[in-house]
């Protein structure tokens, strides 16, 4: 015997609608017989296939397992990795560390393998997203940052949680921190930068101005510099605001493109010091609510954070001089 709750977007539905979407391996004819045989019932008790559910309501289903089985291919996400390295999760939202070179969500690129198919199938297989009870949201991200970046993204489990999210990061009552190492030494160790930024869309790539001009959106980035050593800087930076590219494009603007940046960096040295990746990370997000926050109120004044950045292990012991 397996039981089946009623969630808030099942409420109101009838018993065999209800049964249709949550059971697709189960025939019409059979899922008929087996409520007239009381092998499926509600709260305990006997129910008509017409009978209307309320939030809450307990249905026990007394049929083979065999039923329960979704065809693999039956979800486009069940394609997607295993992988998924969560940072924290509660009832809400999740945080995930996402590696680099994962998309964040599908592109003309790769649709099957991103971060929201990856969280879309973890919480699949552990009974929290079911797609055909659920149709009015799936788990959607909150924020992304980019292919090549590796860190803290949240993901929403629900429509008031995202709605939250979208509201609290456009107020900046979300506080994202980033670690990078750049080239060159800084003449102040911490500044907040100020410019405008366009974006190119069909070369997929940005400028920095000083001054403002058409099309550009204004872009403020604080940077701290925790230690230089040979012409190389590990710095701590702090978005204001959250645009492409904000970080790599604007330290580069600054003068301080990002070691292993492909697009905004300098190749030669890149290539000398064999780096095949961009030393960015998005390494710890603080909840600042200002006002109320709903049902995520209990974040407030929390901060997550990734403990082992590796290439920040690697600045403090040298290991990036090898060329």
């Amino acid at each position: 015997m397996k039981t089946l709750t009623v969630l808030e977007n099942d409420a109101d539905k009838r018993l065999d609608k209800f049964l249709t979407q949550s059971l697709p391996a189960l025939p019409r004819a059979l899922m008929y017989k087996y409520i007239r045989l009381k092998r499926i019932k509600v709260n305990g008790a006997r129910a008509e296939a017409s009978s209307r559910l309320k939030l809450g309501d307990e249905v026990a289903l007394y049929i083979n397992d065999e039923f329960f089985e979704i065809p693999f291919g039956k979800y486009d996400f069940m394609s997607a990795s295993k992988s998924l390295c969560v940072v924290y999760e509660d009832k809400n939202i999740l945080l995930l560390n996402k590696p680099a070179g994962l998309l964040s969500h599908p592109d003309e690129t790769e649709y099957d393998d991103t971060l929201i198919t990856r969280v879309k199938r973890y919480l699949y297989e552990k009974g929290e997203y079911l797609p055909d009870r659920e149709n009015s949201f799936s788990p959607s991200l909150a924020n992304r940052i980019d292919r090549n970046t590796h860190g803290i993204v949240i993901a929403a489990k629900n429509a008031e949680s995202l709605r939250v999210l979208n509201e609290k990061i456009k107020s900046r009552e979300l506080h994202k921190y980033y670690l990078c190492v750049v080239h060159g030494e800084f003449s102040k160790n911490e500044e907040t930068l100020h410019g405008w930024l366009c974006k190119d869309e069909g070369k997929n790539k940005v400028k920095v101005f000083n001054k403002p001009r058409e099309g550009a959106k204004e872009i403020s980035t604080k940077y701290r510099v925790l230690e230089s050593f040979k012409g190389l800087s590990l710095v701590e930076v702090e978005l204001h605001t959250g645009r492409t590219h904000q970080i790599r494009a604007h330290l580069a603007a600054a003068g301080h493109p990002l070691l292993g940046d492909r697009k905004y960096g300098i190749n030669e040295t890149n290539k000398k010091r064999d780096c095949q990746k961009q030393f960015l990370c998005s390494y710890k997000i603080v909840f600042d609510f200002q006002k109320d926050a709903g049902i995520l109120n209990y974040l407030n004044k929390k901060t997550f954070e990734i403990q082992d950045v590796g290439f920040v292990e690697d600045f403090k012991k040298r290991k990036l001089w090898q060329g």
